[in-house]
This record gives structure tokens, C-alpha cells and sequence, in this order.
């Protein structure tokens, strides 16, 4: 089965979404043309993200051509969505309620942390456990968004930028996440706290705990 031109070549034939039978796909046009816009790119620089020729993507907008199934899987990451939503699918309402015996825990780096809100939604709500004396505390951390938490046991070491804080249970903190930061336990049974995090759109918009064990650095999705 043919996978098309190789990325990066910018020159992609129309052949590779000509042998797409018009009927089988909704018209994405317009679902292209608003995303787009709403990402604030230009056609090339859309184009160049894709690695699609401007001429491709703008055959693709109008609707002189349908895309094929890889075509609609690149473009979803590059707009930051879904192929559903490309689609013009409309999402099912998401369930208000998170059950006490819902989703079980999961670990990442040694935190262990479980979801506290609704999943898909522009802010992130988990209950975390921050173990005393892993490594993890030691990552600054950098990325779009706000950033709140409150300390449910055990005592909480808090870096914003060049200022150290010291939470007791009770205390929370509420900060802008472009303020390099770090935060580790201060006890030695280890922290519980409720941390919540607005995503902005970003190519950084993902889980903010639990990303893949290679996902450190100053620009981690960690808090």
C-alpha cells in the first residue's frame, strides 16, 4: 500500500488525494480553512508545518480536492485537533461528574497521580502524589498556561523562579507556568496535593503530568 511522497518534499502529487472518492469523506474545506485561521497561520506557514506545497493545501481549503486518510491524520496534528473534528463531527457532551471509582491511578517518573476532572476539557484537574527524594523535583519546568494546587498532606517545596516556598496542607499556590518552576516533597512520607492547569493552544497542550519517560527539560509538560 502506497504511504505518498516522502515528508518534506513540498511537492506532493495531486494523485495522492485524486484516488479518494469525493463521497467517501465530508467536505473538510471549510474545517481546514477555520482552523487554520484560528491557529493564526498562513497558508505557507500552515503548508510548511503540514509539508505540503502552499498550492496543495489551498486545493484542499476550496474543496478542488478531497485528502487522503494520512493527509487528514497530518493535518490534525498540525492544527492541534482531531480528525473528527476536521470531519465537522460533533463531539459527545463530556460526563460533569468524575466517580470516586473512576479512572485508577498512574505513575510517570515515580508521580503517581489520578484524574480529578473531565477529560478533553481546556483545563486539567488530577490529585498527584509526589514522592519525597525523586529526581523529578529537580526539572524546572516551562509552558503556556496557569497553574493552581493545594496541599492535601505532607509539606510542599515550591520553586517560582528564584524564590523558594514552603506549603503546609492548606496552602495552595496559583501562578502564570512561563514562570520557570519546580516543585518537590518536603516530607519524607512524600505530598498529596489537587494541582489543576489551564492549557492554552500550544503544540505543549497535552497531559501535564505522565508524558513518555524522555519528556524532561525546561519546556516538559510537568508542573
Amino acid at each position: 500500500m502506497s504511504t505518498g511522497p516522502a515528508p518534506g518534499s513540498g511537492n506532493e502529487p495531486d494523485a495522492s488525494d485524486a484516488s479518494v472518492d469525493p463521497g467517501e469523506l465530508p467536505a473538510v474545506a471549510p474545517q481546514l480553512r477555520e482552523l487554520r485561521r484560528r491557529a493564526g497561520l498562513t497558508l505557507e506557514a500552515a503548508a510548511a508545518r503540514a509539508r505540503l506545497s502552499p498550492a496543495h493545501l489551498s486545493r484542499l481549503e476550496t474543496g478542488r480536492r478531497q485528502p487522503s486518510l494520512p493527509l487528514l491524520l497530518g493535518l490534525a496534528r498540525t492544527y492541534g485537533t482531531t480528525v473528527s473534528e476536521l470531519l465537522g463531527e460533533t463531539a459527545a457532551v463530556a460526563d460533569p461528574i468524575v466517580r470516586a471509582g473512576g479512572p485508577g491511578a498512574r505513575e510517570a517518573d515515580g508521580w503517581t497521580y489520578w484524574q480529578a476532572g473531565g477529560s478533553g476539557r481546556a483545563m486539567q484537574a488530577l490529585r498527584v502524589h509526589v514522592p519525597y527524594g525523586r529526581s523529578q523535583g529537580e526539572l524546572v519546568r516551562v509552558h503556556p498556561g496557569e497553574e493552581w494546587l493545594y496541599v492535601l498532606t505532607g509539606r510542599l517545596r515550591l520553586h517560582l523562579g528564584e524564590t523558594e516556598y514552603l506549603l503546609e496542607p492548606g496552602d495552595s499556590a496559583h501562578f502564570d507556568s512561563m514562570t520557570p518552576h519546580r516543585i518537590g516533597a518536603a516530607t519524607a512520607g512524600g505530598t498529596e496535593l489537587l494541582f489543576v492547569h489551564s492549557l492554552l493552544q500550544s503544540s505543549l497542550a497535552g497531559l501535564c503530568l505522565g508524558g513518555s519517560p524522555g519528556s524532561r527539560g525546561s519546556s516538559g509538560s510537568h508542573p
